[in-house]
């Protein structure tokens, strides 16, 4: 028989039981009304207590480099002074009139008031803490519960140390990238710049955006009503920096015709001036300088019409310096020899009517072809090339790189413009001859003076040697092929011819350098005044050559744009002659171990 005694563990067992079971039941009920009945209810009331938030992580944007790895464009990290004005001014209020609570260096709390702290933090800034308080009174005045405003923008990094080390609780000091130029202006024509959003405005900063972007992260969290991240919430998405761009030009050699071209430029009265230098043998450009050169840091300071490269965009008739091409294009095809012979009057009107004039009245005289390079006759270089079919020489033009641009593929690079011989008219029919009615850049006249030295093989010009992105990949650019324009023995006469240019002509003790032999050809070239016609008494000026001429290895050009004191192109002897002495010396190349070949003349 069952007694009372033994049914009351079982009673209590069951009660138990069922009272667990009433709040399981209970939790359960509640559980599916929080995730289910009243989840949208939940989730906004959650976020009165933890908010998400998501933080920019920057990637750095690639370098620019020299040849030799100097660093001409880096990026930093620059620093918003950020201020919250209603912390800030609770030291001015009769809540709490004794200050601000801050810690001194010591790490002890000190109370200070407000007007101190704008002093000290103007101390840093650069600013006056009657300017400091402004902003703040200000920002109240508009907005009496405001939390931010903007002290200063884009502090640098020593400025943000000093201004942390303060230890204001109302001081934020959000980063952003920035970039900076070592150099100031050096190759700063080349370089580019960016905008202050860090946006690529112009120059290989924009052309070369691909290898120097930088992919930017994030960081995502969870944050509490009192702004603290909550542990294990946070999701990152790293940021990826940008590749190192690496030039072919060399920026010591940059610097000093820089310096050369500014100085002539101010000497002459020039407009503008540039120079360039390029290496025979790959068609690499080891500078490219011109006066008056952007500094990438300050991009503001200099005229918006000089903050791009003139060098790579101006286009001209080429004059003078071109009458090389139409001798290459005779002898290329046999239409004549360098002693050819023709008589060369101050002025010869021809069959068709045209009427050519040299630069200067003279004596007839009878000319080689040499002869007539040597004297830069316009006349003879007129009948030299009548001998030469009118299409053969329009098509050695092109091939030399009239009407295409070069490799550099620059922004806004003018390709040249010229006409197709059916609309040649009398007088075109000989300008042609002598660099007149087509146009070209600096690169281009550089570029047919490298063909000629590299026994007639074209090789592309370039400035940039690669790309290492930021796994260490190396890219190098795609470069079209080198071409042979004319052949090797064409070249080698061609050469000679053009060394004697150096030896016989007017210009011989102006621009020697004693221990190398030297090739190249002067120009002065007519301006257009825009309407068809050209500007009256001013021309563009260059200079062009190689050396050594025995084993050539580097071509410079220097140009004037209409410089005033000295109008001719005995104007680029003094700044060519300094430039190609610089090359040899910085290149330490060896001199000519023979004399030039003396090659008749008249």
């Amino acid at each position: 028989m069952t007694t009372r005694a033994d049914r009351s563990p079982r009673r209590r067992t069951v009660v138990a039981l069922a009272v667990v079971l009433a709040v399981l039941a209970a939790f359960v009920v509640r559980l599916v009304d929080i995730q289910v009945v009243n989840a949208n209810d939940h989730v906004t009331d959650s976020q009165t207590f933890a908010t998400g938030a998501k933080q920019p992580l920057y990637g750095a944007r690639g370098e620019i480099v020299d040849a030799n790895g100097t660093v001409l464009a880096s990026s930093t990290l620059r620093y918003d002074v950020q201020i919250d004005p209603s912390l800030a001014i609770k030291g001015m209020t009769k809540r709490d009139a004794d200050g601000v609570a801050v810690e001194d260096d010591s790490g002890k709390t000190v109370v200070v008031t407000w007007p101190e702290l704008a002093a000290r933090i103007a101390r840093i800034t650069g600013q006056s803490a009657a300017d400091v308080e402004k902003i703040v009174t200000d920002k109240l005045a508009i907005d009496p519960g405001s939390q931010y405003a903007v002290v200063k923008s884009s502090v640098a990094t020593e400025e943000y140390r000093a201004l942390a080390d303060l230890k204001l609780p109302f001081l934020s000091f959000p980063p952003h990238p920035s970039r900076i130029y070592p150099d100031g202006a050096v190759a700063g024509n080349l370089i580019g710049f960016v905008g202050s959003d860090g946006t690529p405005l112009e120059g290989l900063e924009d052309l070369q955006n691909s290898c120097l972007a930088a992919e930017d992260g994030s960081l995502t969290y969870q944050r509490g009503a009192d702004g603290v991240i909550i542990p294990g919430t946070e999701v990152e998405d790293a940021a990826v920096d940008g590749g190192t761009l690496k030039l072919t030009i060399d920026s010591d050699l940059q610097w000093f015709l820089q310096q050369l071209m500014s100085e002539e430029t101010q000497r002459l009265n020039a407009t503008w001036g540039g120079a360039m230098v390029v290496e025979v043998k790959t068609g690499k450009i080891r500078a490219a300088a011109e006066s008056g050169t952007v500094d990438p840091n300050d991009p503001g300071a200099t005229p918006a019409a000089d903050r791009a490269s003139k060098l790579l965009r101006f286009s001209f008739e080429p004059g003078s310096t071109f009458k090389p091409v139409t001798i290459a294009t005779g002898l290329d095809t046999g239409a004549f020899a360098p002693d050819t012979r023709v008589e060369d009057p101050d002025r010869m009107e021809f069959a068709n009517g045209a009427v050519i004039n040299d630069d200067e009245k003279h004596a007839t005289e009878t000319l080689t072809a040499t002869g007539a390079l040597v004297r830069s006759s316009n006349v003879a270089l007129s009948q030299l090339g009548a001998m030469i079919d009118p299409q053969t020489r329009l098509d050695y033009l092109l091939r030399f790189g009239v009407g295409s641009g070069t490799a550099l593929d620059w922004s806004a690079e003018p390709k040249g413009q010229y006409h197709q011989v059916a609309s040649w008219d009398s007088q075109t029919y000989y300008t042609t001859t002598f660099g007149q009615a087509f146009t070209v850049t600096v690169p281009q006249v550089a570029s047919v003076y490298q063909t000629i030295a590299n026994g007639g093989e074209k090789m592309p010009l370039s400035l940039v040697e690669s790309c290492t992105s930021a796994d260490g990949t190396v890219a190098e650019p795609d470069l079209p092929a080198p071409e042979q324009v004319i052949k090797p023995e064409t070249a080698h006469t061609l050469s000679t011819m053009l060394e004697n240019v150096f030896a016989q002509g007017t210009m011989a003790a102006d621009v020697a350098i004693p221990g190398y032999r030297m090739a190249g050809k002067t120009g002065t070239a007519q301006i257009s005044n825009g309407s068809g016609g050209y500007k009256d008494g001013v021309y563009f000026t260059s200079l062009v050559g190689y050396a050594p001429a025995d084993d050539p290895e580097y071509v410079v050009i220097t140009v004037f744009d209409e410089p005033l004191n000295n109008r001719m192109s005995s104007a680029n002897r003094i700044s060519f002659k300094k430039a190609m002495m610089q090359v040899l010396t910085h290149y330490r190349v060896m001199p000519s171990d023979s004399a030039t070949p003396l090659l008749p003349v008249n």
